[in-house]
Formats: C-alpha cells, structure tokens, sequence
C-alpha cells in the first residue's frame, strides 16, 4: 500500500467516524492573527502549541523561509485577503533557527534538477523570465531575514499602518520564541 493508500484509507475512517467535528470552526480566525512561517516539518505542530493557539484562532501561511518573494505574489495576496476579508489585525512573521533555505544555494539546486533529468533548456527558459538566482537563493541570517520580511510587509502600499508586524524566531527543537530585534 502506498502512502497515499494509507492517507485516504485514515481520512476515510476519519469522516466516518466524526473525529472531525473536534476542529469545526469558523473561517475567521478568533485571535485576528496571521502567521507567515516557514514550511519546516518540525513546526508543523510545535508552532501552534508553542504559541498557545488552536483550531480556528489564527490563519497560518506556510513556505520555504518565511520568506515574501515578491510584492504582488500569493503571500502578500494572502496576507491582504487575511487583513480585508477575515479581519486579522497583527501578522507574525516566525522564522527558525537551523533553516533550511539558510545558505541555499541556487548553483547546487540546480545541479539537483539536472541530476532529476530537468533539461537545460528549461532551466534557460526559467533563467530568462526572472532573477533566477535570487528566485532559489535563501539568506545568511534569519534574523536578518525576519527583520526584511517584517520591513517589506510593513511598507507594502496595500498593507495599513493600523496593522501590527511582529518577527519573531523559533527554536525548532525546544519551541522557544525570541523576539527578532535589530
């Protein structure tokens, strides 16, 4: 049985079960929080026990970093849609000690593709539409990068001052928060 097999087998008993009706909840988060973190598997559930939160009390954007890419991308769509539909009025920007995307190197990703049978040619194709270095390119300190993504949000046209902008870094073994201070 693969993997998926074996996850719609649980979802399966899980709907038929009800084990569901534990996590009904509204759409809008009861705490007005927005959390861009970042995708790492340890945070999955340390993340929301850490902060005190559960099923329905924030909205939770996830990706590689933390990071915001780009002005007009699906994070800051996000982030507006959490601001102007759902009513959130302060966004954490948690990053994490031991990250990933912490000296990522596009050179060497791309030498992965390579090997995974990606043609040159696309990636050349990729390379003319975009930075594709600094696309795939991570940073040399999250704290560092905590602060920029914080800047960035904060000086976004569509993002209003009466929005508060927190970074915070988590400790991804022990669940410790530090604020990201400059």
């Amino acid at each position: 049985m693969s993997v998926i097999d074996d996850i719609l087998l649980f979802n399966k008993n899980f709907v038929e079960s009800g084990d569901y009706e534990s996590y009904r909840t509204s759409k809008y988060p009861n705490k007005k929080i927005a959390i861009l973190s970042c995708m790492d598997t340890r945070l999955s559930l340390l993340l929301p026990a850490a902060l005190g939160v559960k099923n329905g009390d924030v909205k939770i954007i996830k990706n590689a970093g933390a990071l915001v890419s780009h002005p007009y991308g699906s994070v800051m769509r996000s982030l507006l849609v959490c601001i102007y539909e759902l009513g959130i009025d302060n966004i954490l920007v948690i990053g994490h000690y031991d990250c990933g995307m912490q000296n990522l190197c596009s050179d060497k990703m791309t030498e992965k593709m390579i090997e995974a049978g990606i043609s040159k040619e696309a990636i050349e194709k990729v390379k003319s539409e975009i930075d594709y270095g600094k696309w795939l390119s991570g940073f040399d300190s999250v704290e560092q990068s905590v602060l920029d993504t914080v800047a960035f949000i904060r000086s976004h046209p569509l993002i209003p001052n009466s929005i508060n902008v927190t970074g915070l870094i988590m400790d991804p073994d022990t669940g410790r928060l530090d604020k990201a201070e400059a």
